[in-house]
C-alpha cells in the first residue's frame, strides 16, 4: 500500500489544486467573464465530447492496464503496445468523415433558442479524439506505475488554460468564440505532450505483428468500448439534455452545482490511477490476499478523506452560493447534496471497479454500464421532463442510479471473490459522518454584513469558521477511534 499512498497523496494534492483553480473558474470567472449563456454552451460541448470519447478511444486505455502486466517479455509487451496504439483511428476517421450527419443530429436535439451551438459542434469531435489519445498514453505511463505527471496534465492543464483564456476574454485579447477555439487547441496539445512523455517513459520497438492473445485483447476492447460509452452517459447526459428542454443558462447553473458536489471525489480519482495497475497485477498473479487488502484499505481511506470534504462542501454550500453573481445559481444546495452523496458512496467502494474491470468477470461491466445509462436516461425523462422537478430531478436520477448499481457491484465482487470493503472501522466512520453532518448542516454563524469594495465577505467568514471547527472535530474523532493506520502515520509526520 506504500506506493499507492505515496502517489495517491501527490495526486490528491494535484487534483485539489486543480479543483481550486477550477473553483475560481467555475464560481468566479466563468459567470462574470463569459456569461451564463456562453458558459452553458461550453459545458454542453465538453459534455457531448465526453459522451463520444469512450467510443473514439476504443477502450484502449483500459485494455493497456489489464493486459500489459500479463506479458512476461519485452518483445511481447512491445507487440501489444504496437498493436493497440492505432486502434482508436478505426473509429475516429469514419466518425470525422460523417460528422455532417452527427451535426444535424445534435442540432435536432436542442431547442430553437439554443441555436448558438450550431457553429461549434465540430469542436466536440476534435476534443473527443484528443482526449481519447490522451487517455491512451496516460494508461501507457500508469502501467509503468508513474501517474503524477499524467495527473498534472489530466487535472491541472485544462483548468489553468481556461483560467488564462478567461482572463484574456476579460481584457478583450480574444473573443468568446476564440475562447472555444483556443481551448480545443489546448486539448490537442495536451495529447501530444502526454504522448512524448509516454514514449520517454517507455519507448517500445514497434512491430507489425499482433500479440498471441490478439483475439482476447480485441474482444476485451469491444466490451470496454461499449461499457465505457454507456457509462459516460451517466456522467454527462444531464448537461446534454438540458438544452433540449431549457436555456443554456440552466446548463451553466447545473454545471456549477455538479462541480461543487463532485469536489469530494478528488482522492478517489487520485488513488484509482495507481490502484488500477496494482489491482490488475495482483489479479494476474492470482494474489487474492493482496486484492482484498487493496480493497479494504482503499475503501476506508477514501471514505475517510472523502467524508471530510463531503461535510465541508455541504455544510458551507448555502453561504458559497451567496457569492455567485446571478440569483439563478442559488438554490442548488439539493443538487450538491445528492451529487456528493453519490460520489461518496462510489468512493466507499474503493478498488471495486478496478477488481471487476481487470478480472475474468470484466464482461459484467457491459450490462452494468448499459443498465446505468438506460436507468439515468429514463429517470431524467421522468423527473426532468415529465414531473418537472427541474435540475433537482437530474441529480436525483444520478443518485438513484449510482446507489442501485454500485450496490450491485458491491454484491457481485462479494459473490465472485468472497471479499467486501467492510471492516468494523467502516461503521465508526459512518457514525462520525452522520453526527457531524446533522450537527452543522442546518446551522451557521450569525455574522453581520461585512463588505469590502461592495463585495460581501460575510459568507466567506462563515465558511472558514465552520470549516475549521468541522475539520478539527473530524480529525480528532478519526484519530481517537483509530479509523486508519495510514492516516494516523501521515498526520504524525506533521506534528512530531
Amino acid at each position: 500500500m506504500g506506493i499507492v499512498l505515496k502517489q495517491s497523496f501527490r495526486n490528491t494534492i494535484i487534483i485539489y489544486s486543480a479543483f481550486l483553480v477550477g473553483g475560481l473558474n467555475t464560481i468566479v470567472f466563468y459567470p462574470r467573464f463569459l456569461g451564463s449563456e456562453f458558459y452553458g454552451m461550453v459545458a454542453f460541448l465538453l459534455s457531448a465530447s465526453n459522451l463520444i470519447m469512450p467510443l473514439t478511444a476504443f477502450g484502449i486505455q483500459y485494455t493497456i492496464v489489464k493486459f500489459y502486466s500479463s506479458y512476461e517479455t519485452k518483445e511481447e509487451k512491445d507487440k501489444f503496445l504496437s498493436s493497440v496504439i492505432f486502434l482508436p483511428l478505426l473509429i475516429a476517421f469514419p466518425l470525422g468523415f460523417f460528422w455532417d450527419y452527427m451535426h444535424e443530429w445534435i442540432m435536432s436535439k436542442v431547442t430553437e433558442e439554443n441555436r448558438i451551438v450550431e457553429d461549434y459542434t465540430f469542436y466536440i469531435y476534435l476534443v473527443a479524439v484528443a482526449c481519447a489519445y490522451f487517455e491512451l498514453f496516460y494508461s501507457w505511463t500508469k502501467v509503468q506505475l508513474q501517474t503524477v505527471f499524467g495527473n498534472v496534465l489530466k487535472e491541472l492543464w485544462n483548468r489553468i488554460v481556461v483560467f488564462i483564456l478567461l482572463i484574456a476574454v476579460f481584457f478583450d485579447f480574444i473573443t468568446k468564440s476564440e475562447f472555444i477555439l483556443y481551448l480545443t487547441i489546448a486539448y490537442i496539445i495536451r495529447a501530444f505532450v502526454m504522448m512524448f512523455y509516454a514514449f520517454h517513459m517507455y519507448l517500445p520497438k514497434f512491430y507489425f505483428k499482433l500479440p498471441q492473445n490478439a483475439t482476447e485483447v480485441f474482444r476485451y476492447s469491444l466490451y470496454i468500448i461499449l461499457a465505457g460509452s454507456a457509462g459516460a452517459i451517466l456522467l454527462d447526459i444531464d448537461k446534454v439534455m438540458i438544452p433540449g428542454n431549457d436555456t443554456m443558462e440552466k446548463a451553466a447553473y447545473y454545471s456549477v452545482a455538479v462541480f461543487i458536489g463532485s469536489f469530494i471525489e478528488a482522492p478517489s480519482r487520485a488513488m484509482t490511477q495507481i490502484l488500477q495497475p496494482l489491482t490488475s497485477k495482483s489479479l494476474n498473479e492470482f494474489d487474492t490476499k493482496e486484492v482484498e487488502n487493496l480493497y479494504k484499505k482503499s475503501s476506508i481511506n477514501l471514505l475517510l478523506v472523502g467524508g471530510l470534504f463531503f461535510l465541508l462542501v455541504n455544510c458551507g454550500v448555502r453561504e458559497l452560493f451567496k457569492l455567485m453573481p446571478e440569483k439563478g445559481y442559488a438554490g442548488g444546495e439539493l443538487v450538491v447534496l445528492m451529487i456528493s452523496l453519490a460520489k461518496l458512496y462510489t468512493m466507499f467502494l474503493g478498488s471495486n471497479g478496478a477488481i471487476i474491470n481487470n478480472s475474468k468477470f470484466y464482461r459484467v461491466t457491459l450490462p452494468i454500464a448499459l443498465g446505468m445509462s438506460i436507468s439515468v436516461y429514463l429517470l431524467n425523462k421522468l423527473f426532468y421532463f415529465n414531473l418537472e422537478f427541474g435540475t433537482d430531478g437530474l441529480a436525483l436520477a444520478t443518485l438513484i442510479t449510482l446507489l442501485v448499481f454500485n450496490s450491485f457491484k458491491l454484491w457481485f465482487v462479494n459473490r465472485k471473490f468472497s471479499i467486501t470493503p467492510f471492516t468494523p472501522k467502516t461503521w465508526k466512520m459512518f457514525l462520525i459522518l452522520l453526527v457531524l453532518f446533522f450537527t452543522f448542516y442546518f446551522w451557521n454563524f450569525s455574522i453581520p454584513e461585512i463588505q469590502i469594495l461592495e463585495f460581501s465577505i460575510s459568507p466567506i467568514i462563515n465558511i472558514l469558521l465552520k470549516s475549521i471547527i468541522i475539520t478539527i472535530l473530524y480529525i480528532y474523532l478519526v484519530m481517537k477511534l483509530k479509523i486508519s493506520n495510514e492516516f494516523d502515520s501521515l498526520l504524525k509526520r506533521f506534528y512530531k
